[in-house]
């Protein structure tokens, strides 16, 4: 069922440069604050082995996830950033697409200057973005995500939800 209509607004950022930053966003979402601030493994403190390589998660000083969605929002012209905001809030259920023009003036007005502080406080951003892209029918594929449609023979994937588990072939 598509949801856009001959009438529906189009998004007018790039498929890529909203790849990017769900990524991005995705991956500043799942960092948490340093637990440990003052352990230096140099000294002979803490360290991956011990820690179950769980300081990839966290945000230290040097780590470029965050300069990187920053960098990339900031890039983006006043136009598509004031997309970018209305496209989160579209997915987070604030605006319906009915309502993109007003959800994007919206934007402009009370974000436009300080759209990347704002994005970035929001938090799942990537799921709000990838929410608001299905409403136009758009979407992206990541490494984690499945191929969905048909095989070389016109037959549905296993990963189809009207595919039953029975009629998945081995």
């Amino acid at each position: 069922m598509s949801l856009k209509t001959p009438e529906s607004p189009s998004l007018d950022i790039s498929t890529d440069k909203l790849a990017f930053i769900i990524e991005r966003a995705r991956e500043f979402d799942v960092k948490e604050s340093d637990s440990d601030p003052d352990t230096n493994p140099d000294d002979g403190g803490s360290n991956p082995t011990d820690d179950g390589a769980t300081d990839i998660l966290q945000d230290k000083p040097g780590d470029a996830t965050g300069e990187e969605l920053t960098s990339a929002i900031r890039a983006l012209n006043e136009d598509e950033k004031a997309e970018l905001i209305a496209l989160a809030w579209l997915g987070r259920g604030t605006f319906d697409i009915e309502e993109w023009d007003e959800a994007v003036a919206t934007a402009r007005s009370e974000h436009g200057k300080r759209a990347a502080e704002y994005l970035m406080g929001l938090p799942l951003l990537g799921d709000y973005l990838e929410d608001g892209m299905a409403l136009f029918d758009e979407g992206i594929v990541d490494e984690s995500d499945k191929t969905e449609g048909l095989n070389e023979e016109n037959e549905p994937l296993g990963n189809m939800p009207d595919r039953t588990q029975d009629s998945k072939r081995v």
